[in-house]
């Protein structure tokens, strides 16, 4: 069964008097395929300026914005609505070939996938692999599903989800070593896991949506409250909600896997992805510069709200 879903995501920085603002990059846009339609999406940012759309090296789509005016303050409002269509990503069959693990990706495949399968922090390799030898049987083989199923179960039963204002992404190192992490933080170690493992992984970021929030309002929209999305992504936020991150391991024949380590969930209708990268580092919502007096920046608020249609008013037209 379809579920829409609709999203509003106003990004704010504040500064003690006028500045002047660089290009930034935004990357707010769903990603559609055919597992989601897009039915709407719009990006407004003041103060005035220009932009227009590219697609990333991952082509993601990003628009580039030039605020064209100095302002004390700078803002990014992002809304759009999606369809899921149910597609089952569990129940995709897995190549016989790949069914259970160790196995080895075609030789098209290692060409195709060698950005993914690279690890990006080889120094915790060591760590990393003890870590999943508890998930790995001492001899024989195990299903390939199984593998990483057990390590998404793992992580979100034996490690702590904890917020945190600091900029960036902890090492898989810093995260085994604390028992704790964020989305982002859980996404990466699940990912260096995957990758240790020779399997391809990429980092995805996006919304999720929790039923279990839901709050009917009165214009026929279920408002999801923030407490499950991550507050760490872009550094230094305020306010009770900002983007969520997973990640995607491919697996031939089913081809790109969703895992999310943070709620133990396997795709579904709840993940509603923005882009796809490499690492985390390449997957902020907002990049840009400004110039002004070091001690001119106040700081940044970021609020998100995912809602649901209800059935009843389910029909929402497509734009374009």
């Amino acid at each position: 069964m379809s579920v829409i879903l609709e999203v509003e995501h106003v990004t704010t920085y504040r500064y003690a008097r006028e500045v002047t603002f660089g290009t930034h990059r935004v990357a707010f846009h769903p990603r559609a395929a055919h597992d989601i339609r897009v039915l709407y999406a719009d990006l407004t940012a003041s103060p005035h300026c220009r932009q227009h759309w590219i697609h990333d090296v991952f082509s993601n789509s990003v628009a580039v914005v030039e605020p064209l005016v100095p302002a004390d303050t700078l803002s990014f409002t992002a809304r759009f609505a999606i369809e899921h269509l149910g597609v089952k990503n569990q129940e995709l069959p897995v190549d016989p070939s790949a069914e259970n693990y160790p196995f080895e990706y075609t030789y098209d495949d290692r060409l195709n996938l060698a950005g993914f399968l690279a690890l990006q922090y080889p120094d915790d390799a060591a760590a990393v692999r003890d870590w999943v030898a508890g998930f790995m049987p001492q001899r024989g083989t195990i299903h390939t599903r199984d593998v990483l199923s057990n390590i998404n179960q793992f992580i979100r039963t034996d490690f702590t989800y904890a917020t945190r204002d600091a900029m960036g992404t902890q090492s898989p190192a810093q995260t085994l070593a604390l028992r704790s992490g964020t989305c982002r933080d859980f996404a990466l170690l699940m990912m260096e896991a995957a990758r240790g493992l020779g399997m391809a992984a990429r980092f995805v970021s996006g919304y999720i949506y929790d039923p279990a929030l839901d709050d009917e309002s009165a214009d026929g929209l279920e408002v999801v409250g923030q407490g499950v999305q991550s507050v760490d992504v872009g550094g230094g936020t305020l306010g009770s909600g900002a983007t969520h991150a997973w990640l995607h391991v491919y697996l031939p024949g089913a081809g790109w896997v969703p895992f999310d380590p943070t709620n133990t969930l396997f795709g579904g209708t709840d993940l509603i992805r923005v882009a796809f990268t490499r690492t985390p580092e390449q997957a902020a919502p907002v990049s840009g510069g400004w110039t002004g007096a070091p001690g001119d920046y106040l700081g940044m608020e970021v609020s998100v709200n995912v809602r649901r249609r209800l059935p009843a008013i389910a029909g929402t037209p497509t734009l374009g």
